[in-house]
């Protein structure tokens, strides 16, 4: 009789009963959305603080310079001297002090120019106090040497290379930033899945261990068909978890934002705004909006869905495998320690290849054997996809691995077949090495 449907769903109807497992479900989401919810709102009160600037103009060059805006309001002092200044500012208990001295010249009036406060300023409030003043001084110094400045500020060209393949595509550097998102989204999820279901098997194994259970049940099942029945029923409900998690993460979201007028990504905002604007693109203009949409109908989306799925399965069970083994060797948790370094080592150098090599080059040497390697492949061939893989390539790395996972199903099944009945002997690699022979 085939016993792997019954052993899958054992596994399966075990861990989805569990309250602890209940509990996580529920409580997962509604933890993340209300830490992003108020980390959120957090943002949005920190963006609406006004914060008051005295201006201590000695050189009389700014005094109608600085513009208010919705959240900085510029105070000028023009009269009294810098301690006054100081004194004045800190009564008033303003956001800080800015002084410009009267200088011999322009260039070390930029040098001498100081901002004093309490605490450390934003830097975008810096940046824009540097850009005005900046502005103001180079055209003064163009003034100066007899130079229109209003001339050059016609005559200037701002270059923005166009990207596209011989094949016609179009790409920018938004797209490139889209592609690295998804790309490290996708592989960072299977990372991060990984390491909390393959845990999950793994502590499954040594509890049937040490409560003995394992004994009857291996006396009418093959250990291969046990182990790969707990694989494959945990991963499914690790799936079912992973699911029900995306569900409710996005309902609790839009109910947070409806009710309550909270948008959890708004911390976001100021990071992709300095992205943005070190790209030289404005969030705001029509280019940034058309090269988003280019970004979004050049990525791969069904190519991504299908081989994500693929690499996820694939990735997850051969890493299960592994898991199940040292579980099956060890009598306790605590013992797993020496065996988990050389799992976790790929999979760490992995997300190190993926985010400082297939960034930079997703279609060099290194990315590309790295793709290949069954033990990264799952995270760095993800990440290259969406840069424009050749499906043989991707195929290829998906026979690898499921390759691959027979093997190392078969050298778990034979560590699991002797640990999983070895009581009261700590494991060692050379006494691994000796099962194998068995």
């Amino acid at each position: 009789m085939n016993h792997l449907p019954l052993i899958i769903k054992r596994e399966y109807l075990n861990k989805v009963r569990n309250k602890s497992f209940i509990i996580m479900t529920f409580l997962s989401p509604l933890i993340f959305v209300g830490i992003f919810a108020l980390v959120g709102y957090l943002s949005s009160v920190n963006n609406d603080n006004v914060r008051n600037i005295s201006v201590y103009d000695e050189s009389g060059m700014f005094i109608n310079s600085f513009e208010d805006t919705e959240t900085v309001k510029y105070k000028i002092l023009t009269s009294g001297t810098l301690d006054e200044a100081k004194k004045v500012t800190e009564n008033d208990k303003s956001y800080g002090l800015l002084h410009i001295p009267k200088t011999e010249n322009l260039v070390q009036l930029a040098n001498a120019t100081t901002f004093y406060s309490e605490e450390s300023p934003a830097i975008s409030v810096m940046n824009k106090m540097e850009r005005t003043i900046e502005t103001k001084v180079n055209n003064a110094r163009l003034k100066q040497a007899n130079i229109d400045a209003e001339k050059i500020k016609e005559l200037r060209v701002d270059l923005e290379i166009k990207q596209e393949s011989f094949a016609g595509e179009r790409t920018s550097e938004v797209g490139s930033i889209a592609k690295l998102i998804f790309g490290g989204a996708a592989g960072y999820l299977l990372f991060m899945f990984i390491i909390i279901y393959g845990n999950m098997i793994m502590r499954s194994v040594i509890e049937e261990k040490t409560s003995r259970i394992v004994e009857v049940i291996i006396s009418s099942v093959k250990p291969i068909k046990l182990l790969l029945g707990k694989i494959i029923g945990t991963s499914l409900a690790g799936v079912t978890q992973f699911v029900a998690w995306v569900i409710l993460i996005g309902v609790l979201s839009s109910v947070v934002a409806l009710v309550f007028g909270i948008d959890p990504g708004a911390m976001q905002g100021q990071q992709q705004e300095m992205l943005l604007q070190s790209q030289g693109v404005e969030s705001g203009s029509p280019d940034f909006m058309l090269q988003v949409m280019d970004a979004y109908n050049s990525l791969p989306l069904v190519n991504l869905i299908v081989m994500f799925l693929l690499f996820f399965i694939g990735g997850y069970l051969l890493y299960a495998s592994l898991y199940a083994a040292i579980g099956a060797a060890v009598d306790s948790e605590t013992d797993t320690q020496q065996f988990m370094m050389p799992i976790l080592m790929p999979l760490i150098l992995a997300v190190y290849v993926g985010f400082f090599t297939v960034i930079e080059n997703p279609h060099g040497t290194v990315s590309q054997v790295f793709s290949y390697i069954p033990f990264t492949s799952p995270v760095v061939m993800l990440m290259r996809i969406p840069f424009g893989v050749p499906v043989w390539q991707q195929i290829l790395s998906v026979v690898i691995l499921f390759v691959t996972f027979i093997g190392i199903v078969w050298f778990a099944a034979k560590i699991y077949r002797v640990g999983i009945l070895m009581y009261g002997k700590k494991a060692s690699y050379k006494e691994i090495a000796k099962w194998l022979k068995y």
